[in-house]
């Protein structure tokens, strides 16, 4: 049995680990430094766990969104990344940042997390861009140093949203009424993925 979540008061906050109170029972849950800063000791939170049972533990690691949490399982389906090393990635990135360093290639984004390596960084940018193409998602855009074609943002939005496993038509529909032409490729992101929250 998996918890979907779990819902109650932040009891307390340490490096990479916050610690939930629900009902009386307080759940120790590994996190990411994204989600310790959504998080305030004392008020009613939720987070969005995924678990890792072995013989000899039973880890809970928590997140402030889904997104964070689909990004970190996602990290996970790529060989040689941990649980630990999918924290560190996430840390250094935050959620929207990863999608877009996936998206467009970007192996500094990565090779920024304490323990990842060029080597792991290059396997995570392709068994991801792997999965899309299984997926039957669109083939990523590739990122040079050709000046960004009009409606660049909105594609690269767009890639990034589908690395997360949404559809064409979920990610259309989120980025209507988004001001793609004013707004940066990472505010895009955000603005979409809050929008398919409220869906």
């Amino acid at each position: 049995m998996f918890f979907h979540y779990l819902s109650g008061t932040i009891a307390a906050i340490e490096q990479n680990l916050a610690v939930i109170d629900c009902g009386g029972v307080g759940f120790e849950c590994a996190t990411t430094a994204y989600t310790i800063s959504q998080l305030k000791p004392g008020q009613v939170q939720k987070l969005y766990t995924s678990c890792n049972i072995r013989e000899d533990a039973f880890e809970i690691y928590g997140f402030s969104t889904k997104e964070e949490k689909r990004c970190f399982e996602l990290l996970l389906t790529v060989s040689g990344v941990g649980p630990k090393a999918a924290l560190n990635i996430l840390s250094a990135t935050g959620p929207s940042g990863f999608q877009l360093a996936v998206a467009s290639g970007d192996e500094k984004a990565l090779t920024a997390a304490q323990g990842v390596g060029k080597k792991l960084a290059q396997r995570v940018l392709l068994e991801l861009k792997d999965k899309l193409k299984l997926d039957g998602t669109d083939s990523l855009p590739v990122m040079g140093g050709a000046a960004p074609q009009r409606g660049s943002h909105t594609s690269e939005a767009s890639a990034a949203l589908a690395v997360l496993g949404y559809s064409q038509s979920e990610i259309a529909l989120a980025l209507k009424g988004v001001d793609t032409e004013k707004l940066s490729v990472e505010e895009i992101v955000r603005q979409a993925l809050r929008a398919m929250v409220m869906q």
